[in-house]
């Protein structure tokens, strides 16, 4: 679906000064290329008339330093001429006496040398090196007999030569020659077909024609040359160099054939492969594929005009229609390979030259062998011819002629040639003028918007305009919807030649369902295609022609329409052009048609080269890539935009944002070199840097890439992005194509895309962006109905009804039932709303809304729907479902079977009947049973045993059987008193105490509950909680016992208060409480004391058993030794602090220097491990972290065979156990692996952070026992001189390992520079596999920055003491 476009032509043209004298013949006859400078190397001849027998050449430099257009002379040289009067010289060429051919057979850039090599048909082989100031040209070699035929290698590393001895020779770049052989070899070559029978033509089917044909084989006779051969050999290498072919005339010795083309192949030593099968008609015309699949000539048909032939001896031509001419294609092999034919008229009076009124001169492939240029020689004028395929079918897509050379003389080329490395670069040459034209691929896509889009695409083919609607039609090329035959009238069509020939660009309007042809000479149509937007019988198009005419002689190469404001019904086309000087510039003229009149308006602007972009205004792009708006009035342009650089392919999108009167303006490019360009005047960006194609909506620029991916940017998010320049590029939707798709089209109304594949054919995709865009459109415009069939057909969650606007939904719920008023479509709707991520809330009230109205409507009509709404909400009302059923039971019952069979599909058949039984309705659940199709025997039995039950004792069946458990005891609590004592059984069995003290609240059950209730707290050891429910049922002994249980001794005692307890057994009780079990013989396993609660212990033994010995000794095992020397005080009992405080307080000296003892040991161990630990990583850290491999990351079978040790092993074993994992790990065994790791074994990975976090440990323990020794101090030092001794002797241990502990935590917690700002916590990670994972990017984070630095408390205990001495 892709056309070439011109997109730039430059002439260059030399004067008649720069010639020799005019009574020589002179002319420009090839030309070469230097691709390190970027120049143009041209030839000139000159020839004397009086003297044939000498030419004298020039070279000419147009380009580099002196500009495209000025040419310079490099050097002149004068070489001789070769003449042969023989016209059959041994087959190979025909001359003429005179001929008037070019003497330059072939002019080459070597580029290794930088020097121009000129080979002549005389045989002279000539050298120019280019990097001298004046260049001088150099014979370095002759070939005897002349040169025939010539050509270059592609890395110019290897040259073949046909000589006039009919020798073939291969020579290297400084020519030595390295091979020499014949040129009209017998054999057919190395890849000679082998027949093994089965494969012969003899044993192959042939039709009607029958077994005659199998033993017919081609007579000499029937093979001949065209009389359009030149006689020339042609040499053609393949864009590898790895072969080349030959083409020659030869034959023409044999007395029973005839002079005919031949080809051969040979590989790059000159071996020959094969050689090609015999071709009647076959031309001079040789060139092979660069991508080498093809070899491309040309083959004459019929008879040939104005001669003589018999039946017998034939014309020599290919068997078929007279005039018909083929370009035929041949494999390396020499095997035909397909064809298609040219489109050229026979004249009814041609010359001799030109039997047919035209003949071909050269053929000829682009750089990337996507298009074929086809040389014509006409009696009115040589024309170039560009062909490309597409699916398989040849299109003619532009033609190129000659210009006239003046008094009527028809234009002739010299030269046709395509640039090496710019593919679609053609180099052409007349006597007197260098002609550069430079093509792009291009798509003539309808830019229309909704609602009158059509995807109408444009293909140009020859004098055809093959146009497709794809909003309607997806027609496969080469195929299409309508094809329009472009036809000029007579008095427009150029003089010379005297045809209509092929456009040169075409566009679509946007505005209107109009389409406008160019001519390049300056002639323009314009048509109104007359669309069928809709389905619809007759033609899809009907074309008529709105106007016609021409415009002022210039090179025209693009138009476009612009919106014109003035009047409805005018027109206004922007044409641009270029003028045919050689100091061009570009020129955009206006037409303005109104009616059949037409004014137009030139403006010319500063550039040569530049585009037009497809906009509403006039905008064109220079080849800076600047952008201009111009002004047809004042002729003017002004700048508007700028790309980084000239994109060919451009347009201009307006986006209406919501806070804004103007459209913001959004200008789209792409380059040559596949980035794609954004700007809005201000601010450019680069999208894409591997884009090759987009198309832009009114909500999305789209852009395929060539990693295959279709991306989708809305415009509102580019103006954004524009607006803000420091804004990242966002990730935009994509969706991956097929590899190598091109956009050709794309239409919004129907939300495809269309893609073209590289082999040509077609697929139209509906990407979700575009359908979404749509549906959302329709959804708020409340076109329901469209929307949720585009929903349907795209496979699109129908959530996105609510989504989109959930309170304008519920509004126009009646509006959408009745678009959408199929029950099977409604039943969709409402599952896909039930199944969805909407909240359980707003599914509630969607269901409930539209339920709503389906009962308003018709309550018959939509039961299924309205019992699908009653199950799909959340949660599922299926009571309320067979509440429906049964209401409409009588009425209805034809109407209800069906009904209770379409809620049975929805639901669980098990669970409708539970939920029929649970409605206490026997009928209800006898029909749904039935329906269900579930056995009597599993159900009949259990209804009978209900029925005899009595009313809410069975409801308490009921209930107790579908597990509603609160509802049974309710229902069991009506059945009667008798029934309590089950209540109270079946409420300990299910744990309903809460539910039951609900029941029975202010009745004379209530303290029973309650009862029942303690008792369940008091088994739960819940004894504080328990207690209070026992005082709430009067039952102060249980309560009792629950509040000693719980240590809450002050409630115990008010309790034993109340109660009036003697004094023995509150003494009793006392000691209990407290621990000092060794008075009284009772299980003291929970007690103050034990519970480190020792302050209160004393309390209560002196409150309560009056005893300040056991206070004392309660005191000073919790280090409370001001409190015990005031009790000792304040009850007179000095004798106590001897026999009991004293020695506590050294105890507790002696208990407090084992800890700091117990801790100096392990900080010591832990610190000298984490020393070897570091330096172990830093020396080994594959030995460190373990060596992984990644592909057992997923493995869970393994062998039960031992194994070393992996990399999983230092997060789970020590490195010296062996792997004795079963060949399926339980998640038992997982989860016993995973606790494992970050255990801190020694030899894992996890080691580390262990050891840190056993130290932060050890930190809170010190600062725990300075505490204690903050308590203890000041009493050591009032009691005796051995105890002053102990508290100088403990402050000197605390300081020591005071000063070691702090020294240690500054020592590990001393982060290296660059883990100054630590690292980021990992995710969350679920799983075991994924924490596993986890672990693995983490093990080389530093387990410093994991675990916080432990801080060591105030140091209160330190005082000033005096010196003790022992």
């Amino acid at each position: 679906m892709r056309n070439l476009s011109l997109q730039r032509a430059a002439i260059a043209s030399l004067s008649a000064s720069q010639f020799s004298s005019p009574a020589q013949t002179s002319g420009i006859s090839a030309v070469a290329l230097d691709l390190d400078q970027n120049v143009l190397l041209v030839a000139t001849e000159h020839r004397d008339d009086s003297n044939d027998s000498e030419v004298t050449i020039d070279i000419w430099r147009l380009g580099g330093e002196t500009g495209e257009d000025a040419a310079s002379l490099v050097t002149s040289l004068s070489t001789p001429t070769q003449l042969a009067a023989n016209p059959w010289s041994k087959g190979t060429a025909k001359r003429s006496t005179k001929s008037k051919e070019a003497e330059i057979l072939l002019l080459h850039v070597l580029p290794d040398s930088h020097s121009l090599v000129i080979i002549t048909r005389a045989g002279d082989i000539t050298t120019i090196s280019l990097d001298e100031d004046s260049p001088s040209a150099e014979v370095v070699g002759s070939v005897e007999g002349g040169v025939l035929g010539a050509a270059w290698s592609p890395d110019d590393t290897l040259l073949v030569l046909v000589s006039g001895e009919d020798k073939l020779l291969l020579m290297t770049s400084t020519f030595d020659v390295l091979s020499e052989g014949p040129l009209h070899p017998k054999e057919f070559g190395e890849d000679a077909p082998i027949n093994v029978g089965w494969g012969a033509k003899s044993t192959q089917f042939h039709g009607s024609l029958g077994k005659a044909a199998a033993k017919a084989s081609i007579p000499p006779t029937a093979v001949g040359a065209s009389p359009d051969d030149d006689g020339h050999v042609r040499v053609s290498w393949r864009g590898d160099g790895a072969y080349f072919t030959v083409s020659v005339l030869e034959g023409a010795a044999e007395v029973e054939g005839r002079p005919h083309r031949t080809l051969r192949v040979y590989s790059r030593e000159a071996t020959l492969q094969s050689t090609a099968e015999p071709v009647p008609g076959l031309e001079h015309t040789l060139s092979w594929r660069p991508s080498g699949n093809l070899i491309a000539g040309t083959q004459r048909f019929g008879n040939i005009p104005n001669s003589p032939s018999t039946p017998e001896s034939g014309s020599g031509l290919g068997p078929g229609r007279d005039g018909r001419h083929d370009i035929v294609f041949f494999e390396r092999n020499g095997l035909r390979h397909g064809e298609f034919t040219l489109r050229e008229d026979v004249a009814k009076s041609a010359s001799d030259q030109r039997r047919w009124g035209y003949r071909v001169r050269e053929v000829g492939w682009s750089s990337d062998s996507n298009v074929l240029s086809v040389w014509i020689d006409r009696e009115d004028g040589d024309v170039v011819q560009l062909w490309t395929m597409g699916n398989y079918h040849w299109y003619l897509k532009q033609e190129i002629t000659a210009p006239p050379e003046g008094d009527g003389v028809p234009g002739r080329f010299t030269s046709v040639n395509w640039h090496p490395e710019d593919a679609l670069r053609l180099i052409l040459t007349t006597s007197s003028t260098v002609i550069q034209r430079t093509y792009s691929w291009d798509t003539y896509a309808s830019p229309s918007q909704p609602p009158v889009d059509s995807g109408s695409v444009a293909v140009v083919d020859g004098t055809n305009i093959l146009l497709t609607p794809f909003r309607t039609q997806n027609v496969p090329p080469p195929m299409a919807s309508h094809t329009l035959p472009l036809q000029l009238a007579s008095e427009l069509q150029p003089a010379r030649p005297k045809r209509t020939p092929v456009p040169v660009h075409a566009a679509f309007a946007a505005h209107r369902d109009l389409l406008a042809v160019l001519w390049e000479p300056g002639l323009l149509q314009v048509y109104d295609l007359k669309t069928r937007l809709g389905p619809g019988r007759g033609q899809v198009m009907d074309p008529t022609l709105v106007w016609s005419g021409p415009l002022e002689p210039k090179g025209y190469r693009q138009v476009a329409f612009a919106a014109c404001p003035d009047t409805e019904g005018d027109l206004r086309l922007a044409v641009l052009g270029s003028d045919l000087g050689s100091d061009a510039v570009d020129v955009i003229s206006v037409v303005h048609i109104s009616g059949s009149a037409a004014k137009t308006t030139d403006v010319a602007v500063n550039g040569h080269g530049g585009r037009l972009v497809p906009s509403q205004d006039i905008v064109w792009e220079a080849p800076n890539g600047q952008i201009f708006k111009v002004d047809a009035d004042t002729k003017s342009a002004s700048e508007v935009a700028k790309f980084p650089e000239f994109c060919f392919w451009t347009t201009h999108a307006l986006v209406q944002e919501k806070n804004s009167d103007s459209p913001a303006s959004l200008y789209i490019g792409l380059s040559h070199g596949n980035k794609l360009h954004v700007t809005n005047g201000d601010v450019s960006k680069t999208l894409a840097t591997n884009a090759n194609s987009f198309a832009t909506t009114p909500g999305f620029l789209i852009f395929t890439t060539t990693a295959h991916v279709a991306q989708f940017a809305p415009l509102k998010t580019l103006v954004a992005l524009l607006k803000t320049p420091d804004m990242q590029i966002p990730e935009f939707e994509t969706r991956r194509v097929e590899r190598g798709s091109r956009i050709v089209t794309v239409v919004p109304s129907t939300m495809s895309l269309v893609l073209q594949m590289p082999r040509g054919n077609l697929e139209t995709i509906n990407p979700r962006p575009l359908v979404m865009e749509i549906v959302r459109q329709d959804i708020a415009s409340g076109n329901y109905g469209k929307a949720f069939t585009a929903c349907r057909k795209h496979r699109i969650d129908l959530n996105v009804f609510v989504e989109h606007d959930q309170e304008a939904f519920v509004k126009g719920i009646p509006s959408f039932v009745e678009q959408v008023s199929d029950v099977d479509y409604i039943n969709l709707f409402l599952t896909s709303i039930g199944q969805g991520p909407l909240p359980a809330e707003v599914v509630t009230r969607i269901c409930d809304e539209i339920r709503a109205e389906l009962e308003r409507r018709d309550l018959k009509t939509y039961v299924n729907s309205i019992l699908t709404a009653h199950v799909v909400k959340r949660p599922p009302d299926h009571e309320a479902g067979l509440a429906l059923l049964h209401k409409l039971k009588e009425t209805e019952p034809d109407l209800v079977e069906d009904a209770v069979k379409y809620i049975i599909f929805l639901v669980d058949a098990d669970k409708l009947f539970d939920t029929a039984l649970g409605m206490y309705d026997f009928s209800l659940v006898l029909m749904v049973a039935q329906h269900a199709q579930k056995d009597p025997r599993e159900y009949l039995p259990f209804l009978r045993e209900l029925r005899a039950l009595d009313h809410y004792y069975q409801r308490f069946r009921i209930d107790d059987h579908l597990r509603r458990y609160e509802k049974a005891l309710t229902n069991l609590s009506l059945a009667g008193p008798e029934r309590f004592d089950e209540a109270m059984a079946y409420v300990e069995k299910h744990r309903l105490y809460d539910h039951a003290l609900s029941i029975w609240r202010g009745t004379d059950k209530y303290e029973a509950v309650l009862d029942i209730y303690g008792d369940w707290l008091f088994e739960r050891r819940d004894f504080r909680e328990a207690a209070f429910v026992f005082r709430q049922a009067n039952k102060p002994e249980k309560a009792m016992i629950a509040h000693e249980k719980a240590l809450n001794w002050q409630e115990l005692f008010e309790l034993a208060a109340q109660q009036e307890r003697p004094d023995e057994e509150l003494k009793d009780t006392a000691y209990r409480v407290a621990g000092k079990c060794a008075y009284r013989a009772h299980d003291c396993s929970e007690d103050l004391v034990s519970k480190k609660r020792t302050s209160e212990a004393a309390l209560v033994l002196l409150d309560y058993a009056k005893d300040v010995r056991e206070a004392v000794i309660a005191l000073v095992e919790g280090s409370h030794f001001s409190e015990a020397r005031r009790i000792v005080v304040l009850h007179r009992r000095p004798e106590l602090l001897e026999e009991i405080i004293h020695p506590g307080a050294l105890e507790c000296r002696s208990r407090i220097a084992e800890d700091l003892g117990e801790m100096r040991e392990q900080l010591r161990k832990q610190v000298n491990r984490l020393r070897e630990l570091r330096i172990r990583k830093v020396e080994e850290p594959e030995a460190f972290y373990g060596v992984e491999d990644t592909e057992l990351h997923n493995v869970d079978v393994m062998t039960d065979i031992s194994m070393a040790p992996t990399m999983f092993t230092r997060y789970t074993v020590a490195p010296s156990a062996m792997s004795k994992t079963s060949s399926k790990r339980s998640s038992r065994s997982k989860r016993k692996l995973e606790r494992k790791v970050g255990s801190g074994r020694k030899g894992t990975v996890d080691e580390e952070e262990y050891l840190l976090k056993s130290i932060s440990k050890l930190v809170a323990r010190f600062n725990a026992i300075q505490a204690d020794s903050t308590s203890l101090l000041p009493h050591l030092l009032q009691f005796t001189d051995e105890h002053r001794a102990e508290a100088a002797s403990l402050q000197k241990e605390l300081s020591a390992f005071a000063a070691e502990l702090k020294e240690a935590v500054e020592e590990i917690w001393k982060k290296a520079p660059e883990n100054e700002e630590g690292a980021e916590a990992p995710p969350a990670a679920e799983g075991w596999a994924a924490r596993m994972e986890a672990y693995e990017k983490q093990k080389h984070i530093n387990p410093v920055d994991k675990v916080a630095k432990p801080e060591l408390a105030k140091q209160e205990w330190k005082l000033r003491l005096p010196d003790v001495r022992a």
